[in-house]
């Protein structure tokens, strides 16, 4: 497997203005669009939180895209990701929104 091949598993979690500003709905629009599986949900805690898997490049993609973009409405203070590992095969089937 060339390292484009490769699959990666990542956990995020997303701080700032990103509850009620449809923010995993955009995250979970962007992530099929990247090709990626995973999911997304709101914390007590005020923030975002999920698990993206897919090819490295992809979830580079998007790990880019929580840091800086989120929804139209969003103020992303910082992004955190934890736990990026090396996968054999997904975990998941798509990317959901999980309440």
């Amino acid at each position: 497997m060339s390292s484009e091949d490769e699959l990666l598993s990542v956990d995020y979690e997303v701080y700032g203005r990103v509850q009620g500003v449809f923010f995993r709905k955009y995250t979970q629009t962007e992530g099929k669009r990247l090709g990626l599986v995973g999911w997304v949900q709101n914390t007590d805690a005020g923030t975002v939180q999920g698990q993206l898997q897919g090819p490295v490049s992809k979830v580079q993609q998007m790990q880019q895209w929580l840091q800086t973009t989120g929804s139209p409405k969003s103020r992303i203070a910082k992004a955190e990701f934890q736990n990026e590992h090396p996968i054999h095969e997904l975990e998941f089937k798509d990317f959901k929104v999980v309440r």
